[in-house]
């Protein structure tokens, strides 16, 4: 998997149409999500697309994260904040500045706002699923 820090060189250096591609072949990284696990639980709600989120506790405690949306950009930027987190102990996840990780993207600039709406309740989900771990 490809870093944050090396998504973001080569994404500063694209233009918008290729910024775009890239976040759809991100998407296409995911793992696939089986679709018995697409239901209204997983859902993350306030998303223009639909967008699920299905956390696993590794054994050594790390939460591993399968995430699908019916929207390739959407799908893109879910595997963009799962880059952040992705494999990491409950605890971490909860000290992960998200946000200032995806800052260098500037998302809200580069995309239109029915894209990006649904960013802060991707991350919400995220962190209330790894302080429900962290709390045991």
């Amino acid at each position: 998997m490809t870093s944050l820090i090396e998504l973001h060189e080569e994404y500063e250096f694209l233009d918008a149409d290729d910024r775009y591609r890239l976040l759809i072949d991100l998407g296409r990284t995911l793992e696939p999500m089986p679709d018995p696990l697409k239901t209204e639980a997983t859902l993350v709600r306030g998303c223009s697309a639909s967008v699920w989120v299905y956390p696993m506790r590794r054994d050594d405690g790390a939460l591993h994260f399968l995430a699908d949306s019916n929207a390739a950009i959407t799908k893109g930027i879910i595997a963009l904040v799962l880059q952040t987190v992705q494999d990491q102990a409950p605890e971490a996840i909860s000290n992960t500045d998200i946000e200032g990780a995806l800052a260098p993207f500037d998302l809200k600039a580069q995309l239109s706002s029915n894209r990006t709406q649904g960013i802060p309740n991707m991350i919400a989900l995220i962190r209330e699923t790894a302080a429900r771990y962290a709390a045991g």
